[in-house]
């Protein structure tokens, strides 16, 4: 019982019942209105005709007898006698007292009694009368006029027509609305069910693709084929699965990664650590270089969870309140930071600067941005390299480009020389002390407030890294 109710929930909840249900409503109401509204029209016609008609012949037999200044059966019988035939099923005269005088039934007339038709009690009173009704397959009119002599009434004249050929006329028509009603119910039914079916078909294939894409299968597509909305839809949503594979994709080998990075430096304190546990009379010296390069692996430990936590700041767009920040005085800081490690490595570490350098940022990131970048090339360059920084205004851009004129980069590595822990040279990278997340967080940083990064090869030999900001001086837009 359980499982009925449920499917029939499920039935009274689908699309497909609500669209076809609402066709079939909906065409019923049209179909109703056909089979009411344009038999409604022609019965009033009939009835208006019915009143014209009637009522003519009635005023054409009032005019017959309005030269008598009494009436009685005698000069009544004479004076309808002259009136043509009419065709009417029945016609009255009676005088002011409502006794009949004339009747045109031969069986079972009325002559010698009242009569009380409600038409005949209104045309008494001085009313012209009329009414019609469709009853039994056939018209029934009646019409009532009083006879006047010299402003005085003497009598009344009622007619009556039984018309059942207009009536099968508009049973005719009533019939044919009927058929053509039923045709089009039937071919409403199957086209509801075709286009519902049709329309909750796409839809349920792009639930399945949404359900499948629930699941993890980042690699399902919705195909639906079209221009219609839905068809847009499954394209937009094909296009955000792309964008959700290529994040699940980075996230996995941004996991990875990090998990490799963090534990190279643990396995090697690890290391160092248990052979001072398990080396009985161990020297002091040897004990001091130990404990040195376990430092040294924490504080890369340390660099590489500082970039991870930069980076995760990066992605959540979690910045500081921009503001315009001079990029000269900053980048002066750096040089004044990085002249000690340049000499130390006997790099030759030069810079430039010219015009007005301003952009909307924060104080903190350009000189992330700057240290990252000179720090990248002291380090990669060698002993007896040169490293040139210029910062300078291009335009509406602000332009900072650090040169090196060491090994430079692979071709093949340039498009992912900003990717997450990419390294050209893995081993010389760590050797350096590099966590692979430098020029990233550079990229990241930029992009962030609208600039861009890029790196190339410089024809002499050596690497060129370019980032650019949008300008915002004092007259800027």
């Amino acid at each position: 019982m359980d499982t009925i109710s449920k499917d029939k929930g499920r039935i009274w909840d689908s699309l497909q019942f609500k669209f076809g249900l609402s066709y079939i409503l909906i065409i019923a109401g049209v179909l109703l209105l056909l089979n009411t509204y344009p038999l409604r029209v022609s019965q009033d016609l009939v009835f208006r005709s019915k009143a014209t008609t009637l009522q003519s012949s009635v005023s054409v037999m009032v005019y017959s007898l309005s030269g008598l200044d009494r009436l009685t059966e005698e000069n009544v019988s004479q004076a309808m006698a002259v009136v043509e035939e009419t065709g009417l099923s029945r016609i009255l005269v009676t005088d002011s007292a409502g006794k009949v005088l004339y009747d045109t039934r031969e069986t079972g007339s009325a002559v010698g009694q009242y009569t009380f038709y409600t038409e005949v009690v209104q045309a008494l009173l001085g009313n012209d009368a009329f009414t019609c009704q469709y009853k039994d397959e056939a018209f029934r009119s009646r019409a009532s006029s009083p006879v006047m002599y010299q402003s005085q009434i003497i009598g009344a004249v009622y007619a009556y027509e039984y018309d059942t050929e207009q009536a099968s006329l508009l049973e005719g028509l009533r019939s044919n609305l009927l058929r053509l009603s039923g045709i089009i119910a039937v071919a409403v039914v199957c086209l509801s069910v075709f286009l519902s079916r049709a329309l909750t078909h796409k839809i349920s294939q792009l639930l399945t693709a949404i359900r499948q894409v629930r699941e993890g299968a980042y690699s399902h597509r919705a195909d639906i084929r079209g221009r219609d909305e839905i068809a847009q839809i499954a394209q937009e949503f094909n296009s955000l699965t792309d964008r959700l594979q290529t994040t699940e994709n980075a996230r996995r080998r941004f996991v990875s990664d990090a998990s490799h990075e963090l534990k190279t430096p643990l396995a090697a304190i690890r290391l160092l650590t248990d052979s001072i546990l398990q080396t009985e009379n161990i020297d002091p010296d040897t004990t001091r270089e130990f404990v040195t390069d376990i430092g040294a692996e924490a504080e890369r430990l340390s660099r590489i969870t500082e970039d991870l936590l930069r980076l995760t700041r990066l992605d959540n767009s979690v910045l500081e309140a921009p503001v315009r920040v001079d990029v000269l005085p900053v980048l002066e800081q750096v040089m004044r930071m990085m002249s000690l490690v340049a000499q130390e490595k006997r790099v030759d570490l030069t810079y430039e600067a010219s015009g007005e350098c301003t952009v909307l940022a924060s104080r903190d990131e350009i000189h992330q941005v700057i240290y990252n970048l000179t720090e990248n090339g002291v380090k990669y360059t060698g002993s007896g390299g040169t490293v040139q920084v210029s910062l300078r205004r291009e335009g509406e851009w602000v332009e900072l480009s650090v040169a090196d004129n060491g090994p430079g980069i692979p071709e093949e590595d340039l498009d992912r020389i900003f990717e997450r822990f990419y390294r050209v040279d893995k081993a010389r990278s760590r050797a350096a002390g590099g966590t692979g997340l430098g020029l990233s967080i550079v990229s990241d940083m930029v992009k962030k407030r609208g600039g861009t990064a890029q790196a190339a090869n410089r024809p002499g030999g050596g690497a060129v890294f370019t980032v650019r900001w949008p300008w915002k001086g004092e007259d800027a837009p």
